[in-house]
């Protein structure tokens, strides 16, 4: 349990940690404020103690955490509170359960020293209307579990995902996840291992110039890895410190949390998804594929050992950065 914590949370590998500290640095070092959503579920597989061991540090150095959830504990919890039920997804349970799920790992995160959370965010991005329902009737503001990259996957909220603009949607305000199409048809989100720095700017750009509210970017705990975790994923870190510069040097823009968002408009903006542009995609895709090739050998090997140890773990906490624009 120990090793997996260390590796998908901490980030630990022989070069040093580079996990949510070592994020919480970088955000730090540029002036920066990160929104980290926690998941507290494993604390009925493992005990509150290791949700403690996630949220406290994040809390002392004055970073936001919200709600996050993965409902796949439940097949290993000790105790089920919706009874037999299990599902990959949140919004693969009935309302009910949604609401008893929801509620009882708000009240773990609390436990663990986290301020009452506002906002929520479906492990898999895996919500649907019902979990919005669920949210508005428990009292949170906000959910960011609308990702335009995985609708049809997990994803089931009935928005339009060709619009980025925050708005309500039964009671909550949604706050999509950020991004442009690199193909006609295809949405990419601002995720670090999925945009290349260029990608990023430019959506970062399309988004103040649009009006938006906001600009959501997110990454993992584990994710500034290599994918088998035994070493640092040097073009990962290369794409947050890009991203954080970014967001540092503009003058349109400001750091924030979701707490601090403002209530969306009566009549929401439209913020259209950026086109594509063909040849910043290919140059995406030769990026990548050069970073890939770096871990790909060591990867092949060692697939069976690292989805044996994080089949689970990797999926404890997800990072989110706010920006206002």
């Amino acid at each position: 349990m120990r090793a997996n914590f260390e590796s998908s949370i901490l980030g630990r590998c022989r070069e040093g940690d580079f996990g949510i500290h070592f994020q919480m640095d970088m955000l730090e070092q540029h002036g920066l404020k990160g929104v980290y959503f926690v998941d507290p579920m494993p604390a009925l597989v493992y005990g509150p103690k290791i949700i403690d061991e996630i949220v406290q540090p994040i809390v002392r150095r004055g970073h936001e955490v919200q709600l996050h959830i993965h409902t796949e504990w439940l097949k290993f919890a000790r105790f089920n509170p919706v009874g037999r039920l299990t599902g990959r997804n949140i919004g693969d349970f009935p309302l009910a359960a949604q609401k008893k799920l929801i509620a009882l790992a708000r009240d773990i995160l609390v436990g663990a020293g986290a301020p009452k959370p506002t906002a929520f965010r479906a492990g898999n991005f895996g919500a649907n209307d019902d979990t919005l329902r669920a949210l508005a009737a428990l009292g949170f503001a906000f959910d960011s579990s609308f990702n335009g990259a995985y609708l049809g996957r997990g994803c089931a909220i009935s928005l339009d995902a060709a619009n980025l603009g925050v708005r309500i949607h039964h009671g909550v305000a949604e706050v999509p996840v950020s991004g442009l199409r690199d193909r006609a048809s295809r949405f990419r989100p601002a995720q670090l291992c999925a945009m290349s720095e260029e990608e990023m700017r430019d959506a970062l750009d399309h988004a103040a110039a649009s009006g938006a509210v906001q600009f959501s970017a997110f990454s993992h705990s584990f994710e500034l890895l290599s994918r088998d975790r035994r070493v640092p994923n040097r073009l990962a870190i290369s794409r947050m410190e890009a991203l954080c510069r970014a967001v540092a040097d503009d003058p349109r823009v400001t750091s924030g949390g979701i707490a601090s968002l403002p209530a969306p408009p009566a009549r929401p903006v439209r913020i259209h998804v950026p086109a594509p542009r063909p040849f910043r995609t290919l140059r995406r895709v030769i990026e990548q594929g050069y970073g890939h090739l770096a871990h790909e050998v060591r990867y092949v090997r060692d697939v069976v050992a690292v989805t044996v140890n994080s089949s689970r773990w990797g999926k404890i906490a997800s990072g989110i950065l706010l920006v206002l624009a």
